[in-house]
């Protein structure tokens, strides 16, 4: 290979822990290149700093700025093969315009209008959908065809709902008004392990998921807490649990700060609740590689800044407060959306009230990495001093 078509570049420098710049070492290093070789004396700064550096930024998304735009999609862009869903996604400033929110989480904006149905699909990426508003939209997921029906499930406003990757899966729309969610998935890092597949199912839903019920086939199966069916055995990887609803994670949160106030403890530090997401089946993570839980930090309460490795995504879901994430500092509001790179920390003061919270508290709703890191013996969290 001539030094013309080689991508490796090395320059000599006269630096400290470097070799002497001789003419020798520049004819090593062009050997170097030839050969597609990189030594490591040039590049220890990069491969291995003294705490992680991560190619992401702290960043905001303003919600009513990411509602107007995906209603002006949704007069404009059809949901079809084109690209399945109008699913609008972040985009982190550092990243080069890749569609990803960190380098390993993705995070969308998905507007379905009336009586629209997003047809059916499946992928290995696992997924989520969350709800900061509104009503209408059911879910169906399992289905395809003759072989099964698929389990028609609610999605309102606080629910969380879960989708383990490969599972068939399709929206529908049945009310008079459009609705806006977001979606969570590790697209980002099944890009960047070359592991991802993807498979179109159905265009069109059958009449029998054409359903609206209260409750899903999931839930009344997988939705008593603390109690598993004995009709099933081993399940596939991720939650069967297709919902989780918010009057559970509200009730959840009133209690451990209504325990707090009366001397016994339950919250993580002084004014913040806080619940995870599991799976009912084992307890673990509801996915594979995200994690998902649910903050409520009280009325002037703040929380102790916190740095840990792995990236996550915030969205208020009610109420408004300061939130800084290692130099940057916003006021955020309902429904506004915020990252948190690997190993910067976050600190969040609550401004909220019963004028702009029905808790009278923040509430926020994360999801992160936490899994993946955890999995390879690499998760690591400290306090900031």
């Amino acid at each position: 290979m001539s030094t013309t078509d080689t991508p490796v570049r090395l320059r000599a420098v006269a630096a400290p822990d470097q070799p002497d710049v001789t003419p020798a070492l520049e004819q090593l290093y062009r050997g170097f290149e030839q050969e597609l070789l990189v030594p490591l004396w040039t590049e220890i700064g990069d491969l291995m700093p003294a705490h992680p550096r991560s190619r992401a930024v702290p960043h905001l998304w303003r919600w009513e700025r990411l509602l107007r735009l995906a209603a002006e999609a949704g007069d404009i862009v059809p949901v079809g093969r084109g690209g399945e869903r109008r699913a609008i996604a972040l985009a982190n400033p550092a990243l080069g315009g890749r569609p990803f929110a960190t380098p390993t989480l993705w995070a969308a904006i998905q507007y379905l209008m009336p009586g629209e149905d997003a047809p059916e699909h499946r992928h290995t990426q696992h997924a989520f959908r969350f709800v900061v508003e509104g009503s209408g939209v059911w879910t169906v997921v399992g289905g395809n065809g003759e072989r099964a029906v698929g389990d028609a499930v609610p999605m309102r406003r606080g629910d969380f709902l879960p989708q383990a990757g490969w599972n068939w899966h399709a929206h529908h729309n049945a009310t008079a008004a459009p609705m806006a969610w977001i979606d969570g998935l590790d697209i980002p890092f099944q890009y960047l392990t070359e592991a991802q597949f993807f498979q179109f199912g159905r265009t069109d839903i059958d009449a029998a998921e054409r359903i609206t019920p209260q409750r899903s086939r999931s839930e009344r199966l997988w939705g008593h807490p603390g109690l598993r069916p004995l009709s099933v055995g081993e399940v596939a990887p991720g939650s069967p649990l297709l919902a989780y609803k918010w009057e559970h994670t509200d009730a959840a949160l009133t209690d451990q700060l209504q325990l707090e106030r009366e001397g016994y403890g339950g919250t993580v530090e002084p004014g913040h609740a806080a619940v995870r997401f599991t799976n009912p089946h084992n307890g673990a993570d509801v996915l594979p590689t995200i994690r998902a839980e649910f903050h409520r930090i009280a009325r002037h309460a703040q929380t102790a800044p916190v740095r840990e490795t792995g990236s996550s995504v915030y969205q208020v879901f009610d109420g408004s407060g300061t939130v800084t994430v290692g130099e940057t500092t916003w006021s955020v509001t309902r429904g506004d959306l915020f990252v948190v790179p690997s190993w910067e920390s976050l600190s969040v003061t609550s401004e909220s009230g019963r004028t702009d919270s029905d808790s009278g508290a923040l509430d926020l709703f994360r999801f992160s990495d936490a899994p993946v890191f955890e999995a390879l013996h690499l998760d690591r969290q400290e306090t900031v001093r």
